[in-house]
């Protein structure tokens, strides 16, 4: 039974993720914190994997420096986006304006 709901609960984190993900491409900032939730569901994701099968934890901390890695790129472009700009807005990168 536990396993079920774990298994079920993450389904929906993971799809509820890529839904929010997918429908939020008006701001850069709620896209950013979408791939953050994405991240850190795929992180329960291989802790729950490396456990089940008694494997080395030596790969979730490559993994946790990749996902800081994407988050600070992430920031800095959110910044250099804002300071260039003026707003998170993806749809004033466009030349036609949309």
């Amino acid at each position: 039974m536990y396993d079920l709901f774990l298994g079920l609960t993450l389904f929906v984190m993971l799809f509820s993720g890529l839904f929010v993900f997918c429908s939020m491409r008006k701001h850069l900032l709620l896209t950013l914190l979408s791939l953050e939730f994405l991240v850190l569901v795929l992180y329960l994701l291989f802790f729950i994997f490396l456990c089940f099968y008694g494997l080395s934890y030596y790969f979730i901390l490559v993994f946790l420096t990749f996902s800081v890695c994407e988050g600070v790129m992430g920031l800095s472009i959110l910044v250099g986006l804002i300071r260039g700009h003026g707003s998170d807005s993806v749809n004033s990168l466009s030349i036609l304006g949309w």
